[in-house]
């Protein structure tokens, strides 16, 4: 945890933003994995660690503005759970450190609630994402389940996404050490790859070393010779020279805060010529995103400036063709690259996704674009603020599915040159990812060096067996 006064006065100014009503956190319960005692590793949910710090399963928070008070609810240990796990620190002294000192029983919480209610007053909760907390909140506000998202308090949400959206000197300094660590595990794997391994004997090594820095990994690894498969979590595959490995993850630090890079290297020692040109084509779309990335710019254009970067290098390659500008805002480049260049990262990987993206990554001045392939999938289009910290990870990926499919509607067929791009349905794909804060003075790359060069690259795999 942070100091107390951290969780205090991000508290204090929540309730001066909302000014009036009942603000109830829910935290996360434990989630069996196949029966109730054998639970996946417990996550606390980002918001309640952002304003309580306590990661502990089981427990409710509120503050309470009209009566200026803040409490918790939850059950302590049992003798039972003392047999079992052993004495711990109490709910009540967790609560001291983040600044509360009311703890109640779980059981009073409907009561408090019933109360509220009772006088018509303001209740404000955020949309939940976990079953058990969607069944836990419909019976407390008498609401229906389906109910749940469309009732949520839209103040509330903006409020939250406002203020956990500027990262502090802190929480930056935290970030930077996930960043650092998941640096460290991207090391590893260029060092221990190697021809005839199955990807499962890498992501174990990534796994080990995010546990060994006393966090764990920040969502589930992507290792994978297949990288044109942008969220591919199998790892059964024999690594063949010759192929290359995506390598998209990240730590996160025992407070919850997480790193999230992404890395293409040659499963031999070196990239062949066509997986070299293709590789040059993204890491300067990514150097074209960082150029424009500044203070009050939109996200929305550094997300245009990568996308004509590789749409430029995909027509000097001679896959498009015409004019780029005309063929991204058709959205023709879509076919190699169909997802949005980055995302908002902090306590979460995709920070604050489960309060939406039109409230997190959009403003009432820019709505998403929801119908263009390519650009419904960008989560951050607003203009980048001091104090955001974000992604930018442009890639290149042939998706034979995709490519037989649009060569059989003859979809910009004016942009994309089919009989070229039918050579390259075995190439697999690349993504080069980092990490940012934006500052007052510009952007700032978070982290120690990671090899992104192909010549840095091509050192680390020659020396690695």
């Amino acid at each position: 945890m942070f100091q107390t006064s951290v969780y205090v006065e991000r508290r204090a100014a929540l309730a001066q933003r909302l000014k009036s009503g009942l603000l109830l956190f829910f935290g996360n319960e434990e989630s069996p994995m196949n029966y109730a005692d054998n639970a996946y590793s417990f996550r606390q949910d980002s918001t309640f660690l952002y304003y309580f710090g306590i990661a502990h399963p089981g427990l409710v928070a509120i503050i309470d503005i009209d009566e200026n008070q803040e409490m918790i609810f939850g059950n302590e240990m049992s003798i039972d759970d003392i047999v079992w796990m052993g004495r711990q620190q109490t709910i009540q002294e967790k609560a001291n450190l983040a600044g509360i000192s009311k703890v109640l029983p779980f059981g009073e919480l409907s009561e408090y609630i019933k109360k509220a209610t009772t006088v018509k007053r303001a209740i404000h909760f955020l949309p939940p994402y976990r079953a058990e907390n969607k069944i836990k909140l419909a019976d407390l506000l008498n609401l229906d389940v389906n109910h749940l998202k469309p009732s949520a308090s839209v103040p509330f949400i903006k409020a939250v996404a406002a203020q956990r959206a500027i990262k502090s000197a802190l929480e930056i300094n935290e970030i930077e050490q996930a960043v650092n660590h998941s640096i460290d595990m991207h090391l590893l794997a260029m060092r221990k790859t190697k021809p005839g391994m199955k990807e499962e004997e890498i992501a174990a090594f990534i796994h080990g070393e995010a546990l060994r820095t006393g966090g764990n990994i920040a969502y589930p690894i992507i290792l994978t010779v297949h990288g044109e498969i942008l969220h591919n979590h199998f790892h059964g595959n024999v690594m063949q020279d010759g192929q290359m490995v995506l390598n998209d993850s990240g730590m996160e630090t025992a407070m919850g805060y997480c790193g999230d890079l992404t890395r293409t290297f040659p499963v031999g020692k070196k990239f062949d010529s066509r997986q070299r040109e293709v590789y040059s084509i993204v890491q300067s779309a990514l150097q074209s995103a960082e150029a424009v990335s500044k203070p009050n710019v939109k996200y929305i254009d550094v997300h245009d400036a990568a996308c004509k970067g590789l749409a430029e290098g995909m027509k000097a390659m001679g896959l498009m063709k015409g004019d780029m500008d005309e063929a991204v805002a058709a959205g023709a480049h879509a076919l190699f690259f169909q997802c949005g260049t980055g995302h908002m990262m902090g306590l979460d990987v995709h920070d604050m996704e489960d309060l939406g993206e039109e409230y997190v990554g959009y403003d009432d001045a820019l709505k998403k674009e929801k119908e263009l392939f390519g650009l419904k999938s960008l989560r951050l289009g607003r203009a980048l603020e001091p104090g955001y910290v974000f992604t930018i990870e442009p890639g290149i990926y042939m998706i034979p599915e995709l490519i037989d499919l649009w060569k059989a509607e003859r979809k910009f067929e004016s942009f994309i040159n089919y009989d070229a791009v039918e050579k390259f349905k075995d190439f697999s794909g690349i993504r080069l990812e980092n990490n940012y804060a934006m500052t007052n003075e510009g952007l700032q790359l978070l982290g120690k060096p990671l090899a992104i060069d192909i010549s840095e690259v091509e050192e680390i795999r020659n020396n690695a067996y």
